[in-house]
């Protein structure tokens, strides 16, 4: 990943938005020497919500419609 100072951002801030754009590559900006700020492309989807970007990233882990408690503990012990 590269770094780059933030002064030299500073000077070249749109040239450097293009190739992050253009690449995909993050550039993390430098303050003093330490990390401040990542720059990453944004995510872009043509779905038409944003739940839509999560397909494809859950796992099902047995039955999703089978109660999670037995049904001989379904009773309330309140009262």
């Amino acid at each position: 990943m590269e770094t780059i100072n933030a002064t030299d951002f500073k000077a070249r801030c749109l040239a450097i938005l293009d190739r992050v754009a253009a690449t995909g590559e993050p550039v993390v900006i430098l303050k003093r020497g330490q990390p401040v700020a990542e720059l990453s492309p944004a995510v872009r989807s043509g779905a038409a919500y944003p739940q839509h970007e999560l397909k494809g990233t859950v796992t099902e882990v047995g039955d999703i419609v089978e109660p999670a408690v037995p049904a001989d503990e379904w009773e309330s012990t309140h009262r």
